[in-house]
């Protein structure tokens, strides 16, 4: 913002929107704008290969090393119906150039397209309709692999390789159904390194690993549902214990829309619980917009004859510190668009920021690459914009904006702001949106249409018969559902349950409550506690920790000393189990043995410092409960 006059306008249109924090709505809040939201929900399968190669799934690269380079320059084909996708045309114009950096052990010559696909791996499709029976959808007879354009060049084939393995399901959430669309199955994109001007960097350790794509109807009303659908997928997929966990193995893209407004898919949502606030954020975004196009139609007679104009701007009237070699600088007059510019859209953001993030992405030229005498930075001094009115004859009510960059990209520039305030004059754009962790987004590109799909030549249709769908039935886990009703029925505390389904823990607290005959307290408190502390994101080694138990019940130890045996156990995997005993300082004694050391702390000293003297000598050999019993009897 330059100056108090722009903060008001900005302050004074998020009154007009009706901006609330995320915490201080409520559902009435989200019925009345007509809220609705759908969600992609992407998993990668715990697979030894590749989907269509034979490349090893799950070695990944840092980003510098590579042993070999390879650049590619996208360029969109036709649908079969003639046509081209909307989204493969806007890349195109970006003109990329795409680098892709290459390990020999995590590809090969099909990842670039040299190399026709092999057969389907056919343990990923056995994984994936695992997971579509447990969606409770219907399996597809046949599997007809598609081709789906992706020209950001995050692909080196310009298409990913998709199948529908089910449709029309449902997952069942605490007080509602939701409706699952489908699930397919389908090949990992690349890691994104870099993406500056007209260069953007891949690697490719991470294509081809299988993934599936859970897709729900647009039946979340609100936020807190969308992250609650979010968690009950990421529990569902990961009770086969047949996919990967940690970053990148899922990702969230979230489809969100208002009474009046256009589906927007917020991509790239890396963590579940950002979902609230991002779609909070873009609800208001779009009720935002809509005001905007309401705002122009009764200023405009004609939106269709609507035009911005713009004229080359000398260098010297712009701020020395944005300008480079090569540069060349314009402006741009908006007939009838005063006060558009610092109109809120988000937090922190308003809809000068939408012309700008177009002006990045379409023309490759980075932030910050155009001002306002509304909005911008940085600022040009009153004579300045005076005289760039008078060389636009701009007139009462329009707006006028500066941009600069490399000679070659400012004309798309001009094109790009033109088109988003035509757009303008419709409402919300349906587009796709880039996820940011303070909860707003960016534009990322034109929302892709059916043109981008068709089918793939290379890949005959695979029949899934009935016994393969009755062989997958009989694996199947219980539902998440199931799980959570008992983990309330074990009466094990709330703050666990997240930790113990995202870590598929809940078969160790079973058998360990119902086998091994842990109180369910206990046993949950040691998992969604005592390991969630040790551990953090890493994955957890159930095994180990069954062992660990099996050992202790074995020994006829006491149960608490599970809590200082467990991080140990799982921080060193080669350790046995005495050495863990050694390494707590622990040593068989008696109950007599520890009335004798107690004899020591005479008086009338504090309970709870005799405890916690005497609490190493008890861990394992007596209950917790009887040592306190022991002081109390001791002191009188």
């Amino acid at each position: 913002m330059n100056d108090d006059r722009m903060s008001d306008a900005f302050e004074e249109t998020r009154r007009l929107v009706g901006y609330v924090p995320l915490g201080k709505a409520d559902p009435s809040l989200y019925a009345a704008i007509g809220f609705r939201c759908g969600l992609e929900v992407h998993q990668q399968l715990k697979t030894k290969k590749k989907l269509f190669c034979r490349c090893p799934a799950g070695l990944y690269q840092d980003g510098r090393e590579f042993d070999a380079q390879l650049v590619r320059h996208m360029r969109p084909t036709l649908s079969e119906l003639g046509e081209y996708d909307g989204t493969a045309l806007m890349e195109f114009k970006t003109k990329k150039r795409i680098i892709y950096r290459i390990k020999g052990e995590t590809a090969c010559t099909y990842d670039i397209d040299d190399t026709p696909p092999f057969p389907l791996n056919r343990e990923a499709l056995e994984i994936a309709i695992e997971i579509a029976l447990l969606l409770k959808t219907s399996i597809v007879g046949e599997l007809h692999i598609t081709r789906k354009q992706y020209l950001d060049g995050s692909i080196p084939t310009g298409f990913q390789r998709t199948a529908i393995v089910g449709i029309d399901g449902e997952i069942e959430l605490s007080h509602k159904t939701v409706r699952v669309r489908q699930l397919s199955v389908e090949e990992d994109s690349c890691r994104e390194v870099s993406d500056v001007g007209h260069e953007r960097t891949f690697t490719t350790d991470r294509l081809g690993i299988p993934l599936v794509e859970t897709v729900t109807e647009p039946d979340l009303l609100t936020p807190q549902e969308a992250e609650e659908a979010g968690h009950y997928i990421r529990y569902l997929t990961r009770s086969t214990g047949k996919v990967r966990v940690g970053i990148g193995a899922a990702r969230q893209d979230v489809n969100v829309s208002i009474e009046g407004g256009s589906r927007v898919e917020i991509k790239g949502v890396q963590h579940i619980r950002w979902i609230p606030v991002l779609t909070h954020n873009e609800a208001f975004r779009q009720k935002a917009l809509l005001m905007i196009r309401d705002g122009l139609l009764s200023r405009v007679d004609n939106p269709d004859a609507w035009k911005a104009e713009s004229i080359d701007l000398p260098l010297s009237l712009l701020p020395p510190e944005v300008i480079r070699p090569g540069y060349r600088g314009a402006a741009v007059n908006l007939p009838g668009f005063s006060g558009i510019l610092p109109f809120f859209t988000s937090p922190g953001r308003a809809f000068a920021d939408e012309l700008a993030d177009r002006v990045k992405v379409i023309a490759c030229i980075e932030r910050p690459n155009m001002t306002s005498p509304e909005w911008g930075y940085p600022t040009l001094g009153r004579e300045v914009w005076e005289k760039i009115r008078s060389l636009l004859a701009a007139r009462d009510g329009d707006s006028q904006i500066v941009l600069w960059g490399p000679e070659e990209d400012v004309e798309t520039a001009i094109e790009a702001i033109e088109e988003r305030c035509l757009l303008a004059f419709q409402g919300v754009p349906n587009e796709t949106r880039k996820a940011l962790p303070d909860g707003t987004t960016v534009f990322e590109r034109v929302l892709p249409g059916p043109d981008r799909m068709y089918p793939d030549t290379d890949s005959a249709p695979i029949p899934i018969d009935d016994d393969t769908i009755e062989r997958a039935r009989k694996g199947l886990p219980e539902p998440v559902i199931e799980r959570m009703r008992r983990l309330a029925s074990w009466r094990i505390p709330p703050d666990t349950h997240r930790y113990i389904l995202r870590r598929n823990l809940f078969p160790l607290l079973r058998w360990a409550i119902e086998e091994a005959g842990l109180p369910p307290v206990f046993a949950g408190t040691l998992l969604g506690h005592t390991v969630r502390s040790a551990s953090g994101d890493r994955e957890v080694d159930a095994a180990r920790l069954r062992w660990l138990i099996e050992e202790t019940l074995a020994r006829g130890l006491q149960i608490e000393i599970l809590r200082p045996l467990a991080p140990l156990a799982l921080s060193d995997h080669e350790a046995g189990f005495e050495e863990l005993l050694k390494r707590i300082g622990y040593r068989r004694i008696g109950e007599d043995e520890i009335q004798s050391e107690l004899s020591q702390f005479t008086g009338d000293g504090n309970a709870d410092f005799v405890i916690g003297r005497l609490r190493p000598l008890a861990l394992g050999n007596i209950p917790l409960k009887r040592l306190a019993e022991i002081i109390r009897e001791g002191r009188g």
